[in-house]
C-alpha cells in the first residue's frame, strides 16, 4: 500500500514562508514525475510545479520566481519551498506522484493559510 504524507502546510502572513513536503512511503516503483497542485475555495484545481526524474521544473506563471520544487529521490520525498506568499496562495495543496509504470497516487491535501 502507497502512502502520500504531506506535511509543512500553516498559517502565515503575507510575504512569510512555508515549506510543504510530501514523502512517499510503501512498495512503490521508479518515480517519475513529482507535482504539487492547489485548490482554492470555489475555484478549480491547478497545477502549481512539477518536478521530473531528470530534475526539471516547471511553475505556474502565478508562482514563479517565489516557489521552488525540488526533491529527493532517496527518500522518495518532493518538497515545495514557497516564499513572497500572497493572500492569493491560500488553498488546500496536494503533491501527486507518478511512476514508471504509471501509477498515480495523490496527498491528502495540507492547508495552507495566507493572512494580509
Amino acid at each position: 500500500q502507497v502512502q502520500l504524507v504531506e506535511s509543512g502546510g500553516g498559517l502565515v502572513q503575507a510575504g512569510g514562508s512555508l515549506r510543504l513536503s510530501c514523502a512517499a512511503s510503501g512498495s512503490i516503483d521508479r518515480i517519475n514525475d513529482m507535482r504539487w497542485y492547489r485548490q482554492a475555495p470555489g475555484k478549480q484545481r491547478e497545477l502549481v510545479a512539477l518536478i521530473t526524474s531528470g530534475g526539471s521544473t516547471n511553475y505556474a506563471d502565478s508562482v514563479k520566481g517565489r516557489f521552488t520544487i525540488s526533491r529527493d529521490n532517496a527518500k522518495n520525498t518532493v518538497y515545495l519551498q514557497m516564499n513572497a506568499l500572497k493572500p492569493e496562495d491560500t488553498a488546500v495543496y496536494c503533491c501527486r506522484v507518478i511512476t514508471t509504470t504509471r501509477y498515480d497516487y495523490w496527498g491528502q491535501g495540507t492547508q495552507v493559510t495566507v493572512s494580509s
